[in-house]
């Protein structure tokens, strides 16, 4: 366990732990933007909308 005057704010992480957490939040909503924005084209050109 991290020394409690290390830890930051209300969430009992440390700084470092907040950026790593920060960064594979991160990366997995990019990756979600990818794949919703793939799809869209998809169908697009399956049935263009508008």
């Amino acid at each position: 366990m991290p020394d409690p005057g290390s830890l930051r704010g209300s969430t009992g992480m440390t700084e470092e732990e907040a950026r790593e957490f920060h960064g594979g939040y991160m990366r997995g909503f990019m990756a979600f933007v990818v794949v919703a924005i793939i799809a869209h084209l998809l169908v697009w050109q399956w049935k263009p909308w508008l």
